[in-house]
């Protein structure tokens, strides 16, 4: 046995490891990476005890490597394309509606209870709102006060604390 079965029986398992990310096997391509990647640490030990080690050690960094740099690389094939959806990202303005900047500052109705979440409609439209820690009946009028992204604060509007 030599140190050259060893690095091709370890490159093969990576590359299995690869191929069953790209190509999902139903896990016929993972036994064989697995196969082939505790055979060349086998062979590696059967070689010398310091040799094995050093062959741990290199599967315990490049194992978890190759698993990253195939989910990396798989988004950019065609099944990756087909597999997932691109939607919105976390850098997208989209999540939230835009007409809700210009609700500050204006006065609606609750419609249902808040406590500290609920329904108000503003400007015409049902607007999902919550308090700053009050509860607030239904049928209260209420006042916006913060709109950030897709948070809407409100508060009661100052004419019905006064007539309390």
């Amino acid at each position: 046995m030599s140190l050259g079965l060893a690095v091709v029986l370890l490159g093969l398992g990576l590359a299995f490891i690869v191929a069953e990310i790209l190509f999902p096997s139903f896990g016929v391509l993972a036994v064989l990476a697995t196969a082939s990647i505790v055979g060349s640490v086998a062979v590696a030990f059967v070689l010398s005890t310091t040799t094995g080690m050093w062959f741990l050690v290199a599967v315990a960094l490049l194992v978890p490597a190759t698993i990253m740099l195939g989910f990396k690389v798989f988004p950019k094939t065609p099944m990756g394309k087909a597999l997932i959806n691109p939607g919105l990202s976390f850098d997208s303005q989209k999540s939230y509606d835009a007409r809700d900047a210009a609700l500050l500052g204006k006065e609606g109705v609750a419609e249902s209870m808040l406590r500290p979440a609920g329904v108000a409609r503003l400007d015409g439209r049902r607007v999902d709102v919550m308090t700053r820690g009050e509860m607030i009946q239904a049928g209260e009028r209420v006042r916006v006060l913060e709109v950030e992204a897709n948070r809407v604060v409100v508060a009661r509007a100052e004419s019905q604390t006064n007539k309390s």
